[in-house]
């Protein structure tokens, strides 16, 4: 398994990971092929996908705004898991976080997620009951559709 900086030809691969995770939450817009592209355009060496068997098997879009990171669609294909594909491309997100000086980095993850939450539990994240998330649309056509 390798682990590597995603580009823009991993479109389709990465589509089709996502396809296959059940309760993902994809929208029409931002995860398009131009929405992405536009994130990997913003944030060329930051997000990662892992590979093998010649196939995108895990995939993380992650990025910044100078400040904070922020990691998305973290998944990785169910036949692959609890093998540390995760772990290997959360720790490549971050070490290429540090190497643009960004020094916290945060995510979101459904509550009805219990395989995320317990990874992120496991790989020593800290769930943070100190906040709380809001959410403002500003393009209804962004529609977000879950995978079932």
């Amino acid at each position: 398994m390798a682990v590597r900086v995603m580009t823009i030809e991993d479109y389709e691969g990465v589509y089709d990971l996502w396809m296959t995770i059940r309760g993902f939450a994809m929208r029409s817009i931002d995860d398009s092929r131009e929405g992405v592209e536009r994130f990997l355009e913003r944030n060329p060496n930051t997000s990662v996908v892992a590979v093998e068997d010649n196939r995108i098997v895990g995939s993380i879009l992650c990025g910044h705004d100078g400040r904070r990171g922020c990691l998305y669609h973290v998944c990785v294909h169910e036949d692959y898991r609890m093998r540390g594909i995760g772990k290997s491309m959360v720790v490549h997100c971050m070490k290429a976080l540090e190497k643009e000086h960004i020094s916290k980095v945060s995510l979101i993850a459904f509550t009805k997620n219990d395989v995320g939450n317990a990874f992120w539990r496991r790989v020593g994240w800290t769930k943070r009951e100190d906040l709380n998330y809001y959410d403002f649309v500003l393009n209804k056509e962004n529609i977000v559709n879950y995978n079932k």
